[in-house]
């Protein structure tokens, strides 16, 4: 089968502009919009420089599937940049990249509901190596009795609480007392401790962060020291993001990363701050994530209005901003519509402009659809795989 072949028996049946916003070999110009573009060449750059630093430090990458929730991009960071899996925060969203294909899994979140860790235990069946954090003594029970119905075995991490102060535990003794139920459990291996400072990623500063992390990595070698006492040294200690990485990654007890938004970029994690005081997507990563837009109307002389709202977007972490120009700007979003400032009337009726959106996690989320461009075509059109499992 040929290439043209193999692209019409892969989307027989999309209607595009109703089922699928492009499809390859297209030009840009025929990008149905609103829809989230991949710039490939960036994306890949990312990619292998993330993979090319984690090899030379040591340490294994897990990139963090919630980010992009796309099995395809998983494989392009396995194969491109070496991830040896991937995170998940969710049952469903494990399953999909398990029914994927992908073969280390980890949820590096609880799961309490015994449906759920039904389902969890169930995961190895597909291939998987599936490991599983846990913050609580009573949790070890349900999931080694679920592992032994159905004959597979889970590891587990437990959860240090160092800093962001959501889940886990907080001192070194209640990480042994966990790790002795767990190791002494049929059907689970204790695998190591989980050790992610999420709320200091996007901290500006590059001083602030460090302080943070020479913080919680004083608290992780406290707790590697108990469990090292009692014979029950852990084989991974898994942590570290985008704004953080190199500080696990010199701290000689961390040995595996999960950095996510280094890959696609948003304008929350470009504000930050290198250690020269640059910020991080002026050198450090590039942006390869846009939300394609069109302009709609251009009914009011200093304002143009384009189809990428609310809906369309996440705007926790601000709005997006309109990349390569500084001569229009996105001012304001409704549901369906987006108003972008431009005092020159420089913007025409269908122009396409690239928005970086302020967040990436939950603007990937919204959407079915990436669509890969290269050299102004469409090369891919990839299914945001785990959209919407939350379960």
């Amino acid at each position: 089968m040929n290439a043209p072949q193999k692209i019409a028996a892969d989307f027989a049946g999309y209607e595009v502009g109703y089922d699928i916003p492009a499809l390859p070999g297209m030009s840009e110009a025929e990008i149905q919009t609103p829809c989230l573009i991949l710039d490939l060449d960036a994306l890949e750059r990312n990619v292998k420089k993330m993979g090319d630093y984690a090899r030379a430090h040591g340490m294994r990458h897990r990139s963090h599937g919630k980010m992009h929730k796309s099995v395809d991009v998983q494989k392009l960071q396995e194969s491109l940049g070496g991830a040896v899996g991937v995170c998940c925060q969710k049952v469903s969203e494990a399953e999909v990249f398990a029914r994927g294909g992908i073969k280390d899994i980890l949820v590096s979140n609880q799961v309490r509901d015994p449906a759920k860790i039904d389902r969890l235990a169930r995961l190895p069946k597909l291939g998987a190596r599936v490991i599983v954090c846990v913050d609580d003594l009573a949790n070890v029970a349900d999931l080694s009795a679920a592992a032994q119905k159905h004959g597979t075995v889970l590891e587990v991490f437990i959860e240090i609480d160092c800093g962001a102060g959501r889940c886990g535990v907080t001192t070194a003794d209640a990480v042994v007392q966990i790790a002795k139920a767990v190791d002494a459990a049929a059907g689970l291996k204790f695998t190591g401790i989980q050790a992610y400072q999420g709320a200091m990623q996007h901290m500006d500063s590059f001083a602030d962060r460090k302080a943070k992390l020479d913080a919680a990595i004083a608290q992780v070698k406290e707790a590697v020291a108990a469990l090292d006492a009692v014979g029950l040294s852990p084989e991974l200690v898994s942590g570290g993001g985008t704004g953080s990485y190199y500080f696990e990654s010199n701290s000689g007890v961390y040995n595996e990363l999960q950095c996510g938004s280094y890959a696609f970029m948003d304008a929350d994690y470009g504000r930050i701050k290198d250690q020269g005081g640059k910020r991080i997507d002026a050198g450090e990563w590039e942006n390869a994530l846009f939300i394609l837009t069109s302009v709609m109307s251009h009914a009011k002389a200093d304002k143009a209005i384009c189809d990428a709202g609310l809906k369309a977007q996440s705007v926790d972490s601000g709005l997006p901003f309109v990349y390569g120009r500084d001569d229009v700007e996105y001012i304001k979003c409704s549901d369906e519509h987006g108003v972008i400032a431009d005092p020159n009337g420089v913007l025409q009726v269908n122009d396409k402009l690239r928005l970086v959106p302020g967040h990436c996690d939950p603007t990937c989320n919204v959407h079915d659809w990436y669509v890969g461009v290269r050299n102004g075509r469409v090369e891919c059109v990839w299914p945001v795989s785990a959209r919407g499992k939350g379960y």
